[in-house]
């Protein structure tokens, strides 16, 4: 019979109690419990912990500390103009549609629109953010921009955190 996840099982006589120390000279284990004479490992409480150097001052100190991760960050998923060229003209292109085509994956806030490349087609854009560039490339090809405000809550936790007021308003360009 061969070996499978299913039907291993441990070989004879491979399980051992633990050893009980300073229970007696009689056990092999008494007296110092295994610890030797004197020393600083003798003692209970020694410093055995994970990155401990013998007092000196561990790597995990010495090293200088940087950087800093905001928990109120807002994470936008890039769209370049050149990507919007994909879409058929006279579409709507928002989120569900760029994820649909591909366009953004992973967790973020919120979808921005860049000015890289050139816009050929009329569409309607619906984002949450975009540059100036992009703006005036997409109303230069005939098509349309909304701006949608951040949410800044997932629906089910908006409730709890503030009541339903989750929706940041949207920012409005300088005039």
């Amino acid at each position: 019979m061969t070996t499978t996840l299913n039907n291993l099982k441990r070989p004879h006589n491979s399980w051992h109690r633990k050893k009980r120390v300073g229970r007696g000279q009689g056990s092999g284990l008494g007296k110092t419990a295994g610890r030797g004479g004197k020393g600083q490992k003798a003692r209970s409480g020694n410093m055995r912990f994970e990155g401990f150097e013998g007092g000196q001052s561990p790597l995990q100190r010495r090293l200088p500390k940087f950087g800093f991760i905001s928990p109120n960050r807002v994470i936008y998923a890039v769209v370049n103009l050149a990507d919007l060229n994909r879409f058929d003209a006279g579409a709507t292109v928002d989120e569900a549609a760029l994820k649909g085509k591909g366009l953004v994956k992973g967790r973020y806030d919120g979808v921005k629109l860049l000015g890289r490349g050139d816009l050929a087609k009329k569409l309607t854009v619906r984002v949450h953010k975009l540059s100036g560039k992009a703006r005036e490339a997409v109303e230069k090809a005939g098509g349309a921009v909304e701006v949608l405000p951040l949410v800044a809550h997932k629906p089910e936790s908006a409730s709890k955190a503030h009541s339903g007021k989750g929706v940041k308003a949207p920012r409005q360009p300088n005039a």
